[in-house]
């Protein structure tokens, strides 16, 4: 099954907290601290996997979450780092935010890997906050949480050729005569129902991936009939074969057909109206093809593109077709400049804010201390601990929050909360 969009969840790894833990050595009655800090969350990667060809696997699995890092150990021993989790995708990738839409990552070089979501910091063990005046720290940091996101993964093949035009012009069984694919073909309207890959192969060395787009019909550009969901599967081939129906079997005009194909191409992107295209004048064998074949090298002609009448059921005219067209992709490629190869995923970021970044509001009697960086580091904090507690009571005055609560003159035993800590204030 042909699957070519998805929302998904990612988490990166917890960091592991750290831990409080002190000497116990023989002969060594009044050991210092030894707690170890905590590992690192495990990341989160994409890998652009070009045995992948569609996004099926994101339909029973949706959320990826990365494992956290262990707890710190004793002796100073750090926690084992979360794995980190790869996350397979199929070259042509689109990775969007899915509360904006704004894309975040073109995911196109086979191969690569790129750093989505770093894991959470790992908390600092007892033996990080040691000083002179506290030589026997009896707490910890916990670990930073893993940042997470929703994504919305968007498929765009990676074809070197399209072969574009209305329904039933026989662009399937070209397909199927050039490449090892095998469309489903039948005499109506709407037989290919999603894109289809063959691999064309002129001679050793040398061939093009070939992508047999959907039918499109007037109107394709808003949605109507498969246009929208399939118009961006040619957005990144480098040629276009424009195929038309030269016999016109199904009453319509072949130059006309034309003429609307590229208006859609035009109207959805203008670029696509401008990529290199050949004309190809398909059931050429057909008695009634004889009088619109001078028509259609015509109109070739005034366009500039180059003409080819073929038979797709008989073969006529298709292998000149196809060298012609191995060719073109070839110049072009050589005219490309080199892919770049992303290696991270950088979200926007505020600063983290100083600590004595902080306000202080009164609500009901209460006085609420609030600051982004004093909230970031309070949930870091384990305030269940009594000399957690007294190192953010020591950190509080350094900051100059008890000073600014002075200076508001506020009364003996009012409440005041910082976070989730809750106290009486003393003068």
């Amino acid at each position: 099954m042909f699957i070519d969009r998805a929302r998904i969840y990612l988490k990166a790894g917890n960091g592991g907290d750290g831990v409080v833990r002190f000497r116990r050595e023989k002969y060594i009655p009044a050991g210092g601290p030894s707690g170890g800090d905590g590992g690192r969350g495990g990341s989160i990667y994409f890998v652009v996997d070009e045995g992948l060809s569609t996004l099926m696997d994101f339909r029973y699995r949706r959320k990826f979450v990365a494992p956290s890092g262990e707890p710190g150990g004793s002796k100073d021993m750090a926690g084992r780092d979360g794995e980190d989790l790869e996350i397979r995708v199929p070259p042509g990738t689109i990775v969007k935010d899915d509360e904006t839409g704004a894309v975040l990552l073109d995911l196109t070089v086979p191969g690569s890997r790129v750093l989505v979501l770093p894991g959470g910091r790992g908390g600092r063990g007892n033996a990080r906050f040691a000083t002179p005046t506290r030589r026997a720290p009896a707490f910890a940091e916990r670990g930073e949480p893993g940042p997470e996101l929703w994504v919305q993964l968007e498929l765009k093949l990676l074809a070197d050729v399209g072969l574009v035009g209305y329904p039933n012009v026989g662009k399937s069984t070209l397909l199927s005569v050039v490449s090892a694919a095998r469309p489903k073909i039948a005499n109506y309207h709407f037989t290919t129902l999603q894109p289809n890959l063959g691999v064309v192969a002129l001679e050793e060395g040398n061939s093009f991936v070939l992508a047999d787009i959907p039918g499109l019909i007037e109107g394709a550009h808003t949605g109507v009939g498969l246009g929208m969901e399939f118009l961006r599967h040619i957005e990144r081939t480098r040629l276009l074969l424009h195929i038309v129906d030269a016999a016109g079997v199904d009453g319509r005009d072949p130059v006309d057909d034309y003429h609307k194909i590229n208006e859609e191409l035009r109207l959805y992107n203008a670029e696509l109206a401008e990529r290199p295209q050949i004309l190809v004048a398909n059931k050429a064998d057909l008695p009634e093809a004889q009088a619109n074949l001078p028509r259609l090298k015509e109109l070739a002609a005034s366009r500039g593109q180059e003409f080819f009448a073929i038979s797709a059921a008989t073969r006529h005219g298709v292998d000149a077709l196809m060298r012609r067209a191995g060719q073109m992709v070839r110049d072009l490629k050589k005219a490309e400049p080199a892919a770049e190869q992303v290696q991270e995923l950088v979200l926007p970021k505020e600063e983290p804010a100083p600590l004595e970044d902080f306000t202080i509001t009164e609500v009901d009697g209460e006085y609420i201390v609030e600051g982004p960086g004093l909230e970031r580091f309070l949930r870091r904090l384990d305030l269940n601990n009594r000399e957690t507690v007294r190192y953010l009571q020591t950190l509080l005055a350094k900051i100059g929050v008890y000073r600014k609560l002075a200076e508001m003159g506020i009364p003996e035993g009012a409440t005041v909360k910082v976070g989730e800590l809750e106290f009486e204030y003393m003068e």
